[in-house]
């Protein structure tokens, strides 16, 4: 399960190194293979181990072709998904098109989010969470004691 946000840099090259605790993890899931893709509502990209992947392609795929929002969203997380691995100093390069896609600059976050982290460049990050400071809770929250 991964958590927690982390703020990284990016280098010249477009490559990002995960940080340990992330590595760790990823090692033993998958050992550092990882997919990426465009998020289909924000301008960030999603990175899952391999195998959770795996996982959600078929559900992807098996989407209503002829349902616009539907055809986006294949179009979107199966066009950009690329197959990565972790070199041995724990670095993965983000391609160009997911670069584009996302904006992303020198200074990004790396957003835990269970099964998948979300990669962020750090200014939209920022502006996501402060414009969403006051969205109503889903119905499905209120239940929940913390």
């Amino acid at each position: 399960m991964f958590q927690g946000s982390y703020s990284i840099n990016m280098d010249a090259k477009g490559r990002i190194a995960v940080p340990a605790k992330c590595r760790d993890s990823l090692a033993s899931i998958c050992d550092g293979r990882v997919v990426m893709t465009a998020h289909t509502q924000d301008r960030c990209v999603l990175i899952y181990p391999e195998p959770e992947w795996e996982i959600i392609l078929p559900k992807i795929e098996a989407l209503p072709s002829f349902n616009k929002a539907a055809l986006r969203a294949q179009r979107l997380l199966i066009g950009y998904a690329t197959a990565l691995e972790l070199d041995s100093s724990g670095r993965v390069l983000i391609p160009p098109t997911l670069r584009d896609y996302a904006s992303l600059d020198k200074q990004l976050m790396l957003v835990g989010l269970g099964k998948k982290f979300e990669l962020w460049e750090e200014s939209a990050w920022l502006q996501t969470l402060a414009a969403a400071e006051d969205d109503e809770l889903p119905a499905e929250m209120l239940s929940l004691s913390l």
